[in-house]
C-alpha cells in the first residue's frame, strides 16, 4: 500500500444522502472500495464517477472568495514566496515532476479531481513580468504542463490556468500555470 501515498482530503460535500470527500493520491484517483475512517470519527465512502463528473464538483463559494481575498491582499515583494521554497525544499510538497528549469506539483486544495501547478524554478512573479527572454522557459512550461497531463491520464482534456494581478485572482507572485481535469469544465469560468 505504500502508493497510496499523501492522500490530502478537502472539498467536504453531500450527494444522495451520503458523505462524500474528495481524496487524492495514488495517480490522483481513490481506489478505496470500503469507507475511509477519519480522525473525526466518520467515514468517507469513495466518490462515485458521476459525482467526480459533475460541472458543480468545486469548493463552496466561500472558499473561493477567500482566495480573492488573499489574491487581494497579495503584492510583490523581494521575499521568497511559498512556490520559492518549494522549488528550493525548504517546505514539503507533493511533487510529481522536476527538471533544471521547472517543477509539477500537486495543489494543496484541489478545485478538480485532478489539480496540480507547474511553476518555474526562475521566480518570475507574474506573466506580465515575463521578458522576451524568457520565452523558452514560457514554451518549456506548456509542453511540461501537456507531458504531465498525459501521465496524469488526463486524455479526454484539462484546463489550463494563469492567474495574473489582483483582477486575476493571482495569490503567489511567483508565475504559476493550474492544470485542472478529471471532468468536464464549465464555461465560462470565472
Amino acid at each position: 500500500m505504500a502508493t497510496l501515498r499523501s492522500f490530502l482530503f478537502s472539498n467536504a460535500f453531500k450527494a444522495s444522502n451520503w458523505s462524500y470527500l474528495v481524496c487524492r493520491g495514488f495517480r490522483n484517483r481513490c481506489f478505496v472500495n470500503s469507507p475511509i475512517p477519519s480522525a473525526s470519527g466518520k467515514s468517507f465512502s469513495r466518490i462515485p464517477e458521476s459525482i467526480l463528473k459533475s460541472k458543480n464538483f468545486s469548493t463552496s463559494r466561500s472558499l473561493l472568495s477567500d482566495e480573492v481575498e488573499k489574491a487581494k491582499g497579495a503584492k510583490k515583494t523581494a521575499e521568497p514566496t511559498i512556490f520559492s521554497k518549494i522549488v528550493d525544499k525548504s517546505i514539503p510538497a507533493d511533487i510529481i515532476y522536476e527538471d533544471e528549469q521547472c517543477l509539477a506539483f500537486r495543489d494543496v486544495s484541489p478545485q478538480a479531481p485532478v489539480h496540480f501547478l507547474v511553476i518555474p524554478k526562475s521566480p518570475i512573479p507574474g506573466l506580465s513580468d515575463a521578458q522576451d527572454t524568457d520565452l523558452q522557459l514560457l514554451g518549456h512550461l506548456l509542453l511540461t504542463a501537456k507531458r504531465v497531463a498525459e501521465r496524469e491520464d488526463l486524455s479526454n482534456g484539462y484546463r489550463l490556468v494563469i492567474n495574473n494581478g489582483p483582477d486575476g485572482a493571482q495569490s503567489v507572485y511567483h508565475l504559476h500555470i493550474h492544470i485542472l481535469g478529471g471532468r468536464q469544465m464549465s464555461w465560462p469560468p470565472g
